[in-house]
């Protein structure tokens, strides 16, 4: 799951720390994807950094029951084989394609249906001070933070997650995560016939959505 759909299982929360921890490990990937670290079973005597590593292992458990799904199996197949028409002699792999605009089109749905708001995500990121942040990442095994913190305090003040709400930006957030791999993965002509297949498919997701969420929240209950 993206950032925005990761926080709607902990939406109701007043720990911003556990938010933290619940997208920090796409938030290092996005830093940089050599970054590799296994806080999970971790423990430090500040709680604020027991809340991060508790908000990881969340993340953890949410992706796992989202990729084991019948949900998401099913629908990233059905945008994979949609998506293949209009990537036409694009690098771009298929299935990666159909994983990462499921995705969006859930983080997107989430927003336009005011299940969760950008800013109320963005507010619990600046709540967390940075140097709690640098000190959990040094225990959990980083040796150099700068990388890291140089993309995280662009990722708040930018809020690019606030363009989700935007149906028509989810072909070129789909291009923005695609280029971190391939330097030019579509053509113009690529992302017109991508947006029509994302804004179709994404219309007829959203009356069964939430379906997925009150599966993932009912075994997050049952596992505690």
């Amino acid at each position: 799951m993206n950032f925005l759909s990761h926080f709607y299982f902990d939406r109701d929360t007043t720990d911003s720390y556990l938010v933290l921890g619940t997208v920090m490990p796409d938030l290092l990937k996005n830093a940089d994807k050599n970054i590799i670290l296994h806080p999970e079973k971790l423990k430090h005597g500040d709680e604020r950094l027991n809340s991060i590593i508790t908000g990881w292992n969340r993340h953890l458990e949410v992706d796992r029951y989202f990729h084991g799904s019948e949900f998401f199996l099913q629908h990233s197949h059905e945008l994979k084989k949609l998506l293949l028409p209009a990537i036409k002699d694009s690098p771009v792999k298929p299935f990666f394609l159909g994983h990462i605009a499921l995705e969006l089109i859930l983080d997107n749905l989430l927003l336009t249906t005011n299940k969760i708001t950008a800013d109320g995500f963005y507010q619990h990121l600046e709540r967390c001070n940075d140097k709690v942040v640098n000190e959990f990442l040094i225990f959990a095994g980083l040796g150099e933070t700068a990388l890291f913190f140089k993309f995280y305090d662009e990722f708040k003040k930018s809020k690019y997650l606030r363009g989700y709400s935007h149906t028509k930006e989810i072909a070129y957030a789909l291009k923005r995560i695609c280029m971190r791999v391939w330097r030019d993965p579509f053509t113009s002509e690529n992302e017109a016939e991508m947006n029509d297949v994302l804004t179709t498919y994404r219309a007829g997701l959203a009356g069964i959505f939430m379906d997925i969420f009150v599966e993932i929240d009912k075994k997050l209950v049952a596992a505690t």
